[in-house]
């Protein structure tokens, strides 16, 4: 624990949501949910407005609708949020050396390291400063907790939730502590919260005084150990520049369950490259594929081999996944499938690539030989053809909420499509509402295209943190000022 609230936690308000709704004017103000979209999709974020009437993250958007069914219902658009999150990290690089992002909207700062804050007075200082800037260079509100320990920080922020700042000051820990409920501690979920309901136990105070003892023996030593430090307000755990990543992988959940054994590969062969894309984004490879996959009735099974090395190959990679998914039954639907890669390092092994292509020599032998005997493909008629394929187009290329522009009516975002139709609205972050048009989904004036930023004109901080940057238009809060959470 530190003598000064020198760890800021920094938390982006709904963050999704909210870019919706700063890059899409006519949706402020209202519900917005992103997520899955499908009728086993689940929702990312909601909006503010959207919580209110009980939606909210990791609930089925089928649940959503029926809570909300007017809340505009939007597919994420991850390079818009990678691209405010670039912005928001560099402007906490900044601050100080030690950053920890948790999220693409969350991250620690070490303050002191930074040498920007020493005290509580500068720390809030810096604090309502970030605020300002952020919301300068993005249109976006985050929330601001600062703390002696990084529990602490983080509990501040959500308290300080909306668009707020809070400051725990050292020594006021286990009084701001102690009639929380026990699920406000890191590690305390549902069933340990459901536990020490059981044992008698359901604020913070009655961990502390029950004493390290009691803890070890209902939840085991190590977590009965943290645990009763952290009911004290006692967590040293420093902010890491690096959260070194166990795993890569994807997964998809279908609408309707896949029973084609062959569609059902070949869905494990594209998760399995997407994974490689990820796993190469990252600079890493790995030796263990895991396969995930869900059935009908919801029993999940995972399959796992260990390669000879690390490898970042996609060859190698679907075929170790091709080859897990021999070994389960698919009978009866799948619901959900996943590609992962485990055991992961910064190198792969030379050798493998020769792996590599005998094992793709060999699947196309194999492939050649069952073609001989292979059924003719069935009849699929022109007008069957074309309905498969716009039915395809539509999902891939209009999904709701993402980015578009007309040769006529320029640039737009996707209400909706089907049936052979896409309804845009042509409006960009600092228009007014714009108009809502309709086209046929391969109209030829209609292309995809890349999200606009969320401020118009960009801001120069190159001087931040010695100053906000000059083009900051209003009232600036002085040095101090705090939102009520």
């Amino acid at each position: 624990m530190r003598a000064a609230p020198t760890i800021l936690h920094l938390d982006m308000d709904a963050f999704y949501a909210s870019a919706e709704q700063a890059a899409k004017p006519s949706l402020r103000g209202k519900p917005v949910v992103v997520g899955g979209l499908g009728t086993r999709g689940v929702v990312a974020t909601a909006s503010y407005e959207a919580r209110r009437l009980g939606v909210h993250s990791a609930m089925p958007t089928a649940q959503a609708r029926r809570l909300a069914p007017n809340a505009a219902y939007l597919v994420p658009r991850f390079p818009l949020y990678r691209a405010v999150s670039d912005q928001v990290m560099d402007l906490l690089g900044r601050l100080s050396p030690l950053v920890e992002p948790l999220s693409l909207d969350e991250a620690f700062v070490d303050l002191e390291a930074g040498g920007v804050a020493d005290d509580s007075d500068s720390a809030r200082a810096i604090g309502v400063r970030l605020r300002t800037v952020i919301r300068a260079v993005t249109g976006l509100s985050g929330s601001v907790g600062l703390a002696g320990s990084k529990m602490l920080a983080k509990i501040a922020s959500e308290e300080a939730k909306p668009d707020g700042l809070m400051l725990i000051e050292p020594g006021t820990e286990r009084e701001l502590l102690a009639p929380r409920s026990v699920r406000i501690l890191p590690g305390v979920g549902p069933a340990t919260g459901d536990h020490l309901r059981r044992a008698g136990m359901t604020v913070v105070q009655d961990l502390a005084d029950a004493g390290e003892a009691e803890l070890v023996r209902l939840l085991g030593k190590a977590h009965g150990i943290a645990l009763h430090r952290m009911a004290q307000g006692f967590d040293d755990r420093p902010v890491v520049t690096e959260r070194d990543a166990k795993s890569v992988s994807v997964e998809d959940t279908f609408d309707v369950d896949l029973h084609d054994r062959v569609r059902v590969r070949a869905e494990v062969e594209r998760l399995a490259d997407r994974c490689v894309r990820r796993l190469r984004d990252a600079g890493r490879s790995g030796r263990t594929v895991v396969l995930k996959v869900r059935r009908y009735d919801f029993s999940t099974l995972t399959r796992s081999e260990t390669l000879r090395g690390p490898t970042d190959d996609p060859v190698v990679v679907k075929e170790a996944a091709a080859r897990l998914l021999e070994a389960v039954d698919t009978t009866g639907g799948v619901r959900l499938l996943g590609v992962g890669v485990t055991g992961l390092a910064d190198f792969t092994q030379e050798d493998l690539f020769a792996q590599a292509a005998e094992a793709e020599t060999a699947a196309e032998a194999e492939q050649a030989a069952a073609s001989d005997a292979a059924p003719a493909e069935p009849v699929v008629t022109e007008e069957e053809a074309a309905a498969e394929d716009a039915v395809q187009l539509a999902a891939r290329r209009w999904p709701a909420g993402h980015d578009v522009r007309h040769d006529v009516h320029g640039h737009g975002w996707v209400q909706g499509s089907g049936i052979g139709r896409v309804t845009v609205r042509f409006e960009e972050p600092w228009t007014p509402p714009g108009r809502v048009r309709t086209f046929r989904i391969d109209d030829p004036g209609l292309q995809p295209a890349e999200p606009l930023p969320l401020v118009r004109e960009p801001v120069d901080y190159s001087s931040w943190p010695a100053s906000l940057p000059k083009s900051l238009s209003g009232p600036v809060p002085p040095d101090g000022a705090e939102s009520s959470p």
